[in-house]
């Protein structure tokens, strides 16, 4: 399975800090204050390591609960579980061009901003990564040319980047399963793999980092990793201690007695026998108006032309970083606190919650690293980052109120290192939650749904006064748009009855060239249907060169589950050419995960093993499980 990234739906909150001072606080918890309009929030730097680790103290113990920070709780199998909010749904703008090479890449939001992936092709050569082992295929021999164990324990979802003869394996944050006073699955630390693959695959270089891996894109051979931290500071377990407000007390105390360098995230890096080790420098960290003091984001830059990893040059910002949007030339990361919630809390004890949205504006060039440009905060929360986009000097916005369940997409502009809004359109699907998002250039699409689907049509074009200007009511939702040519949107969701209960798989083919009234020309309905493309748009594959979309669709029984590839050809109607299925000892078909061209030949992945098919007839030309 694909990774997915659980952020709770019911939150907790930062506190606001009106300025930062070298001083402890008299009071040991800050009363909170209004929180920042999008006019007043800026990111600005710390006056000192002092200043910084005073301040940093002072929040975390306004925000820390009876077991810890909120969200230090959190099981392994919730983080798994919730594909809907944090899954990168896709509107994803095709991220090569079809029409000058003749290999698929991987479906990312923007083009010029690569996205990690468990399999990547330069058109010569397929490399994979499952289960811990990495391999390499020929894709003129559909032979395996080489692979590489690379000894980690169990983690969770390993993915990679590619350029040149160059792989960047990327590991999430493993945790141990250890029970302790109510504090489960404690994280240990994230990690990048540098593969050489110019001859037989090797790791070649090593980076350890602290917390957690939020998201990563490549522009040319330039990547760009976000990772999350907490402070290393262990709260005493207390486990004769009910009363909350005394198990607050005493995780108050522990804040002040941590060092002075608990908060910053600390590195290492190992290439060949050597190894190097460091820590964020103070004078890298920024903070907004508003934060936690609970976690810190960072974004490392690694140049993957080098022969080795180095620090990454770590750009911190003190902020609880949990979506990354990019584009060619600039690095988006959205902050909310609902990651926070831990159920085990009483909520009486914890502050007010804030349904805000913070966003900071880097600017990215070359290998440099990247450069704070501007700031702000916008109401309500976004389901992922395809409720954000660039265009035209602009970002537009989409978030979903969750108080008051209404909608809106906002425009900003940067001006004087803030993000001002200069228009919105407000009141869609009033009751109901965004469930995805698309924006074309000066258009905008975006899903609703309670019982019904209403997808609504956005003008964009002029900044001050975006508008709605169409409407279209179906049953059942679309959770990911896709761009299928022009004037033309492929909605993958579910189908679902006038209560709004899910009737299985729906892919439904919108004609959107009159934006006053979009339409549904064409439905493939699978009942029992699921498919991994509704949360993770890698899974999804458009191929445009013989209007070929690859759907994974996993139908489930009493008896069995059966999983398949739909490959669906797109003209003004859906039509399904075939079922692409993976051979299988155990009765149960593998669960293919991932297709993609090159030449005439599809490709589909499953944890089992790699299969090629004829593209024009579906007929299996090759097979490599990967047991050998």
């Amino acid at each position: 399975m694909s990774r997915r990234l659980l952020l709770c739906t019911v939150l907790a909150v930062t506190i606001p800090l009106a300025g930062c001072t070298s001083r402890p606080a008299p009071d040991p918890v800050p009363p909170p204050l209004p929180p920042p309009s999008i006019a007043n929030m800026r990111l600005v730097a710390f006056d000192s390591c002092e200043q910084l680790i005073t301040d940093l103290r002072r929040a975390a113990k306004a925000s820390v609960g009876p077991y810890g920070f909120p969200g230090s709780g959190m099981p392994e199998a919730m983080i798994a579980a919730d594909g809907a909010r944090r899954a990168d749904v896709a509107q994803a703008a095709p991220g090569t061009d079809t029409a000058a090479q003749s290999y698929s890449g991987t479906n990312v939001h923007e083009q010029g901003a690569d996205e990690p992936d468990i399999i990547k092709t330069d058109g010569r050569r397929i490399v994979t990564i499952s289960q811990g082992v990495l391999r390499v295929v020929d894709a003129a021999t559909r032979a395996q040319t080489g692979k590489v164990d690379l000894d980690l324990p169990e983690m969770g979802q390993l993915e990679l980047l590619l350029t040149g003869d160059m792989a960047l394996v990327l590991v999430p944050t493993g945790y141990s399963h250890q029970i302790v006073d109510k504090r489960m699955l404690m994280p240990y630390g994230s990690q990048l793999l540098l593969v050489d693959l110019s001859g037989a695959p090797k790791v070649v270089s090593r980076y350890r980092g602290e917390g957690t891996l939020v998201d990563a894109r490549m522009t040319g051979s330039t990547a760009r990793i976000v990772l999350r931290t907490t402070p290393r500071i262990s709260f005493p377990e207390l486990p004769v201690v009910s009363n909350e407000k005394k198990r607050i007390a005493a995780n108050r105390k522990a804040i002040d007695n941590a060092s002075a360098t608990a908060w910053l995230p600390g590195w290492e890096v190992t290439n060949g026998t050597q190894t190097s080790s460091g820590r964020v420098d103070c004078g890298r960290v920024s903070r907004p108006t508003d934060y936690s003091g609970t976690s810190l984001v960072s974004v490392l830059t690694f140049d993957l032309t080098k022969p080795t990893l180095g620090s990454g040059d770590p750009v911190t910002v003190v902020a609880d970083g949990d979506t990354v949007y990019a584009t060619a030339d600039s690095l988006y990361i959205a902050s909310d606190q609902r990651w926070r919630f831990d159920w085990m809390w009483d909520r009486a004890a914890l502050p007010p919650t804030r349904q805000e949205t913070d966003l900071y504006k880097f600017t990215i060039q070359g290998t440099q690293p990247p450069t704070y440009a501007a700031a702000g905060t916008v109401p309500g929360y976004l389901i992922n980052q395809y409720a954000m986009s660039e265009w035209d000097g602009h970002l537009r916005v989409a978030t979903t109120d969750q108080k008051t369940d209404r909608s809106a997409v906002r425009v900003l502009t940067e001006q004087g290192g803030k993000l001002v809004q200069t228009g919105m359109v407000d009141g869609l699907g009033k009751g109901e939650r965004i469930y995805s998002v698309r924006f074309v250039g000066a258009r905008g699409y975006v899903v609703t749904f309670k019982q019904t689907d209403p997808l609504y049509s956005l003008d964009l074009s002029n900044p001050a006064a975006p508008k709605v200007t169409g409407e279209l009511k179906i049953t059942g939702y679309s959770a990911h748009l896709q761009p299928v040519g022009e004037n033309r949107l492929i909605g993958i969701g579910q189908e679902a009855d006038s209560n709004g209960r899910t009737q299985g798989l729906q892919v439904s083919l919108f004609d959107v060239a009159d934006p006053a009234k979009p339409k549904r020309l064409a439905q493939y309905h699978l009942a029992e249907g699921y498919s991994d493309a509704e949360y993770d748009p890698h899974a999804l594959l458009w191929w445009p060169a013989t209007s070929l979309l690859v759907v994974p669709v996993t139908t489930w029984s009493a008896e069995r589950s059966q999983s398949v590839a739909l490959a669906l050809r797109v003209t003004d109607d859906l039509a399904l050419t075939d079922r692409v299925a993976q051979p299988s000892a155990t009765g149960d078909q593998p669960m293919i995960q991932r297709s993609l061209v090159v030449g005439d030949v599809l490709w589909t992945l499953s944890d089992t093993g790699l299969q090629a098919s004829n593209l024009a007839t579906m007929d299996r030309v090759g097979w490599l499980p990967f047991g050998n």
